[in-house]
């Protein structure tokens, strides 16, 4: 037995073996040391033939799920290796074969996955700091992939999607991301996968199989898109190999460009919190907490989906805002779908495990639960005109014949286990009708039997007896051997009488005998068969299931619209962003009265580009620009929006610089992560992008700061270079000259009101410049003692340079962003050997070059560096 555990442990060396013995599931020598460790489980000891007994420890494989999810959330693999025949009937050592493993990204236990968002598995294929990207979500079907151009733009991805585990090739692996932080805060499970994974050819003949198609062309796979092949080919063989199942439910993709949506990084993602806090990483406080008011967990995936993908084409987001406008203008009808919505279980996912052959009755239960009001829904779906409801009322299958066939056979309290009976209810197959009348009423049809006899041959002692050797039997005293009519068939004769049987007790006998267990096996077939036939259906499934996830999302955002006092925004394609008494989404919900105060905005690409707010800390400058922002992300969302009204011209990405926490992680201070952001925005946005700066400059000395916030400014503003919208808000108040020099600039301050020492923040944004930071006065709110607060004072008007705004006056605008002679790549310690290094290496020609000449050019490169 040990021999044939080594061999199957060599072949899933990077697993924990759960290696089925009996009723446990068994794991040896440094498994055993892991899994008693992790699971905190007793470890004990199997003689295997060495001079030291083998570690080993063991879980009940009916509770199996509950220590695999354990490892699973730790990071580990398991993979299972059961029984596959029984060992009363196995002639020798069992055979046993590994059935499936389970991983983060592939685990599909109801009990550790959070319904309401999608758990990703992602394969990474690198290539040139270029990337092809394939992500799953092995529950639902769900299969997307796109090329990435940059690392920069990897990360923003994998953020957007954050999986539970990614799979790649060594060059992406070795590319220029922080792993350990991915691993540890991200928590996501990262590996290598075996180099023949990524063979182009290989990978194709993956995809035509598992698409059923004869060629990629019609999958949306361009020629030159190598990398997106080699990305989606390895993940399928990665999910085949870990699954060993068809996987018929992965049947279509979505090849994407990453330019088809809003584009968001990471960092204002977290900035921005749109699904998760930035301090403590919970839902309540984000934008999904105010708008998730989904009745299915169908509908929840998808609005998280919507909300971290915002359209940019005008045509998609002017379909939804008619959807929740005609909702909106029928709420009796929206809420009445909302109810019935509230019965559906988690379609995607159930008819995931019926595809696979998983699903247990009480899965079908909720499956014959979930379809019986469709109907019902598409019937209301009826008043409805908007093109957006009318395409999910067509792609709604109503499932009838379904919903009736599950309606016949499965009883209304199935059992968990296929394999204890009880599933079917009566008159559903004459059968197993028998069979259980068979186990239940065996012995009322022996005594009837009997009685029959009795009065029909005249033996009135005749019984009907059983012994496990001859079963049942009629006995017949010698005294009444004459009477035993021509039917009765001998089996047994004894000293004192004679033991018969007829076909009828043959008949019944065998009925009755192992009637239960073959009820249970007769009942197991049948189950397969109508899972079978509902696994036929998938296609029909799916697209009423994605149909009814997008209707519950709308759903959701028309109520939230109506109960939270949204409007509609205009849309356009001209660069205008004017909105009217806009209020945050999530601010507003968080306190306890309606004290949230207003403000407007307004950008375009001419002379309001750019505007620089001043004012004090805690006065709410970052709170004002954060829902600027997520006023524009609500509106690409094709939500309705937190104001009295808005016109919202269509923004490519949204990039946002707010806030100051160390990247302790990553060994990064405050400023550097904060010139981080800044150059990736600088370097990525475009004119049609949305810019949130807050507080550029503050993590240095004053003077560099100005300087370096003044400079981005102008760049910002020039419309050769950049020229985006953007919210700029400074404790410089000294940029406030900026207006009138730039044309696009345009001064806003926070509203103060003074009462001698005292301050009030009034929280509206007015037009003007603040004249100073009230730095002091902060100090004084927060409780500083009143005797720091005056030294502070003698200080602050002992350092004030007066000249520092006639010098600022004097600053000629310059367009001029050209790399000056004796620029080196923005490095502090540049030099022009560093310089003229860095150009020889851009030219060197590495292609024809063998490794021992590449290591002596490093080599020669080192030394001039020196």
């Amino acid at each position: 037995m040990m021999a044939q555990y080594m061999e199957v442990k060599n072949q899933y060396k990077d697993c924990i073996l759960f290696y089925r013995l009996g009723d446990f599931y068994e794991m040896f020598f440094d498994d055993a040391l892991t899994a008693s460790r992790e699971l905190e489980i007793t470890l004990t000891g199997r003689d295997c033939g060495q001079e030291e007994r083998a570690p080993m420890c063991g879980v009940p494989y009916h509770a199996c799920d509950i220590y695999i999810n354990k490892l699973i959330e730790k990071g580990y693999k398991v993979a299972i290796c059961e029984q596959m025949e029984d060992p009363k009937l196995a002639k020798g050592l069992v055979k046993r074969e590994v059935i499936r493993i389970v991983t983060p990204g592939t685990n599909m236990s109801q009990a550790i996955l959070d319904e309401t968002r999608n758990n990703y598995l992602m394969c990474i294929f690198g290539c040139n700091e270029e990337y092809g990207l394939a992500v799953c979500d092995i529950t639902t079907g769900e299969f997307r992939s796109c090329h990435v151009s940059s690392t920069a733009k990897l990360y923003d991805e994998i953020n957007k999607y954050s999986p539970t585990e990614i799979i790649g090739n060594g060059a992406f692996l070795s590319c220029d991301l922080n792993f350990d932080y991915m691993k540890e805060k991200m928590k996501i499970t990262i590996s290598e996968a075996p180099s023949h994974y990524f063979n182009d050819d290989t990978c194709e003949d993956f995809i035509k199989r598992q698409f059923k198609v004869g060629s990629i062309d019609g999958l949306g796979i361009e020629d030159d898109q190598e990398d997106i092949l080699i990305s989606v080919g390895a993940l399928l063989q990665y999910l085949h190999e870990t699954q060993k199942n068809s996987l018929d439910h992965i049947n279509r993709m979505d090849v994407y460009s990453i330019e088809d949506y809003m584009i968001i990084d990471s960092s204002s993602r977290r900035n921005l919190e749109l699904t998760e806090t930035l301090r403590d990483k919970q839902k309540r406080g984000s934008l999904l907490w105010v708008m998730d008011k989904t009745k299915t967990a169908m509908g929840a995936r998808m609005l998280r989906n919507m909300i971290e993908q915002p359209l940019i084409h005008k045509d998609d987001i002017e379909a939804r805002l008619d959807a929740i406008a005609e909702l909106n203008n029928s709420v009796i009808d929206r809420d009445e779908i909302r109810e019935y919505l509230n019965t559906i279980y988690d379609l995607e996912r159930l008819m995931t495990r019926i595809s696979l052959r998983t699903a247990n009755p009480r899965d079908l239960l909720a499956f014959k639960t979930s379809i019986h009001l469709l109907p019902a829904i598409i019937q209301l779906l009826g008043n409805f005109y908007s093109d957006g409801l009318t395409e999910i009322r067509e792609g709604i299958d109503d499932l009838h014949d379904l919903y009736e066939l599950l309606d016949r056979a499965i009883v209304d309290e199935p059992p968990i286990l296929i394999r204890e009976g009880g599933i079917f209810k009566d008159g559903y197959l004459e059968d197993i009708d028998t069979l259980k009348n068979a186990t239940t009423d065996g012995k009322n049809w022996i005594a009837e039997l009997e009685a029959r006899e009795r009065e029909k041959t005249g033996i009135k002692n005749l019984k009907i007896k059983f012994n496990k050797v001859f079963g049942y039997y009629f006995d017949v005293t010698n005294s009444y051997k004459s009477l035993v009519p021509d039917y009765f068939i001998r089996k047994q004769t004894l000293a004192n009488s004679e033991r018969y049987t007829t076909e009828e007790l043959d008949r019944l006998a065998g009925v009755i005998l192992g009637s239960s267990d073959k009820l249970v096996a007769l009942e197991y077939n049948t189950y397969v068969e109508l899972r079978d036939t509902l696994a036929a259906e998938l296609t029909r499934v799916q697209r009423t299931a994605h149909n009814i996830a997008m209707l519950d999302a709308l759903c959701s955002l028309s109520y939230v619209a109506i109960k939270n006092g949204y409007v509609r925004p205009d849309i356009n394609n001209d660069g205008v962003i004017n909105i009217k008494d806009g209020r945050h989404p999530v601010v507003e919900k968080m306190l306890n009265n309606d004290m949230f105060i207003t403000n407007d905005t307004y950008l375009n690409n001419h002379e309001s580009r750019i505007s620089i707010i001043t004012g004090p800390n805690m006065a709410g400058k970052s709170t004002y620009m954060r829902q600027t922002a997520l006023i524009v992300l609500m509106a690409q969302v094709g939500s309705f929006v937190p104001a009295a009204s808005a016109d919202i011209g269509i923004c490519d990405r949204i990039f946002t610089r707010v806030g100051a926490s160390d990247d302790l992680a990553s060994g990064q201070s405050t400023f550097m992560v904060e010139m981080s952001e800044v150059a990736n925005i600088l370097r990525n946005a475009t004119k049609n992008s949305l810019l949130i700066l807050d507080e550029i400059g503050r993590g240095t000395s004053t003077y560099d700061g100005l300087a370096i916030a003044w400079a981005v400014v102008e760049y910002i503003s020039n419309s050769e270079l950049l020229g985006a919208k953007t919210l700029f808000a400074t404790h410089y108040h000294e940029l406030t000259e900026l207006e009138g020099k730039l044309s696009a600039v345009n001064n806003y301050c926070i509203a103060v009101k003074e009462d001698g020492d005292d301050i009030v923040f009034l929280r509206k944004i007015v037009k003007g410049g603040a004249d100073r930071s009230y730095g002091i006065q902060v100090a004084k709110l927060a409780g500083v003692p009143d005797v720091v607060i005056a030294r502070a004072n003698e200080i602050c008007n002992q350092l004030i340079d007066k000249d520092i705004t006639t010098k600022l006056k004097e600053i000629k605008i310059t367009n001029d962003f050209k790399p000056k002679n004796d620029d080196t790549q923005m490095s502090m310690f540049g030099s022009l050997a560093e310089s003229q290094v860095i150009e020889d290496i851009k030219c060197v020609d590495l292609s024809n070059m063998t490794p021992m000449k590449a290591l002596l050019y490093l080599n020669e490169l080192q030394e001039r560096l020196k």
